[in-house]
């Protein structure tokens, strides 16, 4: 599955804890990340420095849904869910 043009979805609901160019300390969920470009593409795809978990996720008709709207509460749901405390 290819991701969905427009969308950004995983760069703004899911925390990210590692570094990230402009990000330091990562991101918390809900917030978009600074390399989220007006498009909704990432700055820095294919490059050595995007973080290893966003390398790592692959887009699924589970997680991406037949939307944006989707694929945002979708996120939101697995951050609630994987939330320590």
């Amino acid at each position: 599955m290819e991701c969905r043009p427009g969308c950004g979805a995983c760069c703004i609901a899911p925390s990210i804890s590692s570094l990230i160019p402009g990000m330091p300390r990562g991101k918390p969920a809900g917030i978009p990340c600074v390399q989220l470009l007006p498009d909704y593409r990432c700055a820095l795809f294919g490059k050595p420095e995007r973080p290893a978990v966003c390398v790592s996720l692959r887009p699924t008709e589970l997680m991406c849904g037949a939307n944006r709207e989707d694929a945002l509460a979708y996120l939101d749901d697995l951050e609630l869910s994987t939330q320590s405390g």
